[in-house]
């Protein structure tokens, strides 16, 4: 690996965020119960339910919807998860019609995944860590291509 890529501050970083046709069910659905719940009560009840259900929902698509990619400090970091960039093996690219067999048949049960529908593209790094039972990292990157040329370093 190159000196630069391994001690740049942040040489990548991306946010996988749900699209906005991601938030028209479950905020139309959120709506929908606080109109139910408005109809059935008066007052200050009548509109609880709006200033309740739609933040929360809000709150969980942002929370449970987003990825954080990113390599920075010697490390590759995935969500929660993070890595060195000196047990990384080979990295491949994925494209949205290719990524189906690697998801599908070829996964191995063992294998690191974090999964987002809405983006195309997923990279697959192999991990070279002999403690590791964990045999690669499959990950969805929008931005996979450049990802992978900086871990290809």
């Amino acid at each position: 690996m190159s000196e630069s890529a391994v001690t740049a501050p942040s040489a990548f970083q991306e946010r996988l965020y749900v699209p906005w046709w991601g938030w028209l069910l479950p905020v139309s659905a959120a709506v929908l119960l606080a109109a139910e719940i408005h109809m059935g009560f008066p007052g200050v009840r009548s509109w609880l339910p709006y200033v309740i259900t739609v933040p929360l929902v809000v709150l969980m698509i942002l929370r449970l919807g987003s990825l954080k990619v990113a390599v920075s400090d010697g490390e590759l970091r995935v969500g929660d998860a993070h890595v060195p960039l000196e047990l990384l093996g080979d990295v491949e690219v994925f494209t949205a019609k290719t990524k189906r067999k690697a998801m599908g048949p070829n996964l191995d049960p063992a294998a690191f995944v974090a999964h987002r529908g809405w983006v195309g593209p997923m990279v697959k790094v192999a991990l070279v860590d002999p403690d590791d039972p964990t045999p690669y990292w499959l990950f969805s990157a929008r931005k996979a291509d450049r990802l992978a040329e900086l871990l290809k370093k």
